[in-house]
């Protein structure tokens, strides 16, 4: 946590408020601090770069939630990745990855309550630099309940949740804005809560809503930010006579190469970028995971990953998620791209929003999808053969 001097003035205490505010509005432009203002939600951004990761923003909602107002956190040092109570979080930091947990948190007056921790890192969505990491907290009401489905807008996984003792709060000193521990003999901990789905989602709609304020003022400076680590740095360039058959499909799929690390997406429809609201400078270079969120069937993904690795295609029902942190029931075909030679090029994933009510023409939805997977394998084999999938002076 940031040490200030006591002999430090209220101009010295504002300079330093100000060089905590530059971290936003020299990447975001200068209306970022305004436009995040406006927006609901309990949370704070904090700076990975600068000298013991402090806090850089802090919401009103914030404020009402803990008890602390942006001025007596900014500048300061979460604290809360200390102990092994959080050492899922500790390690979502170190990783750089998204995390959601119930915690135990004291307001400041030192009263206990329970939040959904949802903890987002901020990417340069070119070249995957890390530039701030988002926390939102929604509290978790007493009675909350998870329920399960494998379809279903309201499905979600359950949360890690993290027993920590409580005591009598400290006094004299900043307290943990997300977490505190104690070793305080005779006190047990209050049972753990679990979210609900309702909270679960409003959290994983706050962060979503929030990088997408980041991401439309960033444009203003040249930036473009995403909540996933992206980077099209490496990512092979499609020939522009490939690129140009791809464009008459106008079905929502993207093409992944599987030849590559973390099979990353090189080519995205312009209906798939309608569908997900994800553009395609945000989407190259990322995984498929990036459409998945906290109700998504792990079984399914694994199915879809071993069909993947025997190079068969399939077909299955899954809840994807948007941009903006809405879920829709995602009828999805995955399939090898071969080209001429009979190796796999790609993998095509077409993407049906069955609850949009698509017109199939009288077509099986099954049928549909193989529509966009023929067009495609007519238009890479028939490139292949010239050996002109690629552009050849893509050197990056």
């Amino acid at each position: 946590m940031a040490a200030t001097s006591g002999a430090s003035g209220p101009d010295d205490h504002d300079h330093g408020h100000g060089r905590l505010a530059s971290s936003l509005t020299a990447r975001y432009s200068d209306w970022v601090l305004e436009a995040l203002d406006e927006l609901p939600g309990s949370f704070l951004l904090t700076d990975p770069a600068l000298p013991g990761h402090p806090i850089v923003y802090a919401s009103g909602d914030l404020a009402a939630l803990t008890g602390y107002a942006p001025r007596d956190v900014l500048g300061r040092n979460t604290r809360v990745f200390q102990g092994a109570a959080v050492a899922g979080v500790r390690k979502a930091v170190r990783a750089h990855r998204p995390h959601q947990a119930a915690l135990l948190n004291y307001r400041r007056d030192g009263a206990p309550h329970w939040v959904l921790l949802h903890l987002a890192p901020v990417f340069h969505a070119r070249d995957g630099t890390l530039l701030h990491f988002l926390a939102v907290q929604v509290p978790i009401a007493p009675a909350a309940a998870t329920r399960r489905g494998r379809c279903s807008p309201r499905a979600a996984t359950r949360p890690g949740s993290e027993r920590i003792s409580p005591a009598p709060p400290t006094r004299g000193r900043c307290l943990s804005i997300w977490t505190r521990e104690f070793a305080v003999a005779g006190l047990e901990a209050e049972e753990p809560r679990v979210a609900s789905d309702r909270e679960q989602e409003m959290a994983t709609s706050t962060a979503n809503n929030i990088v997408s304020a980041l991401n439309r003022y960033s444009k203003l400076t040249g930036l473009v930010v995403s909540s996933k680590r992206c980077s099209s740095i490496g990512i092979p360039a499609l020939s522009s006579s490939l690129n140009l058959s791809l464009g008459r499909i106008k079905q929502s799929f993207v093409l992944t190469d599987s030849h590559l690390p973390d099979m990353p997406i090189i080519y995205a429809s312009d209906a798939f970028t309608s569908l997900t609201g994800y553009s395609r400078e945000e989407i190259l270079g990322c995984n498929c995971k990036v459409l998945n969120g906290p109700g998504t069937s792990l079984e399914v993904l694994e199915e879809i990953n071993q069909h993947i690795c025997s190079e068969q295609a399939c077909t299955v029902d899954l809840l994807s998620y948007r941009k903006d942190g809405s879920s829709f029931c995602d009828l999805l075909h995955v399939s090898p791209i071969r080209d001429a030679s009979g190796k796999v090029a790609f993998h095509i994933w077409v993407h049906l929003d069955m609850g949009a009510k698509p017109d199939f023409n009288g077509l099986a939805p099954e049928v549909w999808l193989l529509g966009a997977v023929g067009a495609v394998r007519v238009a890479v084999r028939g490139l292949s053969v010239s050996g002109s999938l690629l552009r050849p002076s893509h050197s990056s």
